[in-house]
């Protein structure tokens, strides 16, 4: 277990934001410095205990699925490897191994890019007042965690910080990033999105639903940010899979059922996390990890 990172502290070069788990460096020509943190949030708040490697587990699993997909859409990776990183780099190679990418300086689309291929979430929420679902119409009868007959891309808005991203339709898309580019994005994802599944399957696990980020790099559409982990996806167990209900999932479910048991919702201070509480997070975000990828952190 490595040491925690709440934030990183890299002076001298240009910090550009502190998102809520990661941090972003500008390094001129060379690209952006993305650093995965140990932060973890809770009703749109960032809790004061951070979670042991989830930075390095979410970077790890992130680097796997760009290797993985890279076949569908080119992504922002340049290299996670440091000793690629530029000279400025060299004096905090601590701090970034193994959490850390190069990337390539991508114009993020407008609208984020989600693919469900079970109805769970604001979706089940959405389904269960009027059957639509951003602007699709979907069959009588359903149940919660059920698998639709075909995977939908479903756009929402981005919100600002603090606040709840919208679901929009794919018209409302449309007149955002126009018609020819949410045909191009909505059939990229899809792409990305059944390969993903059927490796996931193998490994024991449903992809319940995901986020991906897409950017504008030289003309070209890439695939940018987080790709397929916890903290952007569903992750269900294949062996305790059951419609009808809600299902466990490999993120941070038990810091969700703490915060539930002790009445807590972002309404106030945020409140220090028990050990147990931490220990339990971080193993669900590894096993996750070594599900997918087939082994555990890389040092």
């Amino acid at each position: 277990m490595t040491q925690p990172m709440f934030e990183s502290y890299l002076p001298g070069l240009q910090l550009v934001s502190r998102g809520k788990v990661r941090d972003m460096y500008d390094l001129k020509y060379a690209g952006n410095l993305m650093i995965a943190t140990d932060r973890i949030s809770a009703f749109d708040e960032v809790l004061p205990d951070p979670i042991p490697d989830k930075g390095v587990i979410l970077n790890q699993m992130s680097s796997f699925w760009l290797d993985y997909l890279r076949d569908i859409v080119p992504n922002h990776l340049i290299t996670a490897d440091v000793n690629r990183y530029p000279k400025v780099c060299a004096s905090f190679k601590e701090q970034l191994i193994g959490r850390s990418m190069l990337v390539r300086k991508a114009a993020p689309l407008p609208v984020e890019c989600i693919v469900r291929g079970c109805i769970s979430g604001s979706a089940w929420e959405a389904y269960l007042e009027n059957r639509v679902v951003c602007g699709h119409e979907l069959p009588v009868g359903l149940q919660e965690s059920e698998k639709l007959s075909e995977p939908i891309f479903m756009p929402s808005t981005k919100a600002e910080a603090g606040k709840h991203d919208v679901n929009i339709s794919i018209k409302q898309m449309q007149k955002i990033v126009g018609v020819k580019n949410t045909d191009k994005v909505a059939d990229i994802c899809l792409g990305l999105f059944e390969k993903a599944t059927r490796h996931a399957l193998h490994c024991g696990i449903i992809i319940a639903d995901t986020k991906f980020e897409l950017g504008w790099y030289e003309g070209e559409l890439i695939l940018i940010d987080e790709v397929l982990t916890p903290d952007s996806s569903r992750f269900w167990s294949k062996a305790t899979y059951q419609i009808g209900r809600s299902q466990n999932s490999f993120d941070k479910q038990p810091l969700r059922n703490y915060l539930k048991s002790i009445g807590w919702k972002g309404d106030s201070p945020a409140p220090n996390l028990p050990v147990e509480i931490i220990q339990q997070t971080r193993a669900r975000y590894l096993e996750a990890l070594e599900r997918l990828t087939g082994h555990g952190l890389v040092d």
